[in-house]
């Protein structure tokens, strides 16, 4: 009974993974590399597109708001404020389309700023940590971990296993050895 438990966590960590590489792709193709666009736009129209095509798939997955986080709230996984950025820049971005070259290039400097954050060897979107996987971050948490903690025991069982397998094989040539 143990083993199949094994096992069964096993597949639980393997399929969570799966989903968890899934959830990343589909979240880089659909609103990660749409804002990373709109962020290396020299334009304020190619801007406007490609922010208006993030916060449309904002919308409609309701990322508008509440928080990332699992046990404690903490202002960089706040959706609200994040999406309430997005719309402000949206706006200034539309407010800017008929003005000079230098109002455009400063929203789109501004705009950069707002959707990059400095990393230490590259820069990258600024979003709330878990999104990929939002609403569902509290319930893939517990199964990794419950996968995590309950893992051990198929390692265990295949030890035994292996054990009892190498103690038959024994057995069988000392009867062979006797005869």
């Amino acid at each position: 009974m143990r083993k199949y438990v094994g096992w069964l966590c096993f597949l639980l960590f393997i399929g969570l993974s799966i989903f968890r590489i899934y959830s990343n792709i589909t979240f880089k193709q659909e609103l990660s590399g749409h804002l990373k666009r709109a962020s290396d736009a020299n334009t304020v129209e190619l801007a406007l597109s490609e922010l208006q095509t993030s916060l449309k798939y904002i919308e409609e997955k309701n990322l508008t708001s509440g928080y990332t986080s699992i046990m404690y709230e903490t202002p960089d996984e706040d959706l609200g404020f994040w999406y309430a950025n997005l719309k402000a820049s949206a706006v200034e971005l539309e407010k800017s389309k008929g003005g000079s070259l230098l109002e455009k290039t400063n929203v789109l400097l501004k705009l950069r700023e707002s959707l990059m954050d400095d990393g230490a060897k590259v820069d990258h979107i600024t979003f709330p940590r878990g999104l990929s996987i939002f609403p569902n971050n509290t319930i893939i948490a517990v199964l990794f971990l419950i996968s995590l903690l309950f893992l051990p025991i198929l390692l265990v069982e295949l030890v035994k296993i292996d054990l009892e397998e190498k103690k038959k094989s024994s057995l069988k040539v000392d009867r062979e050895n006797r005869q």
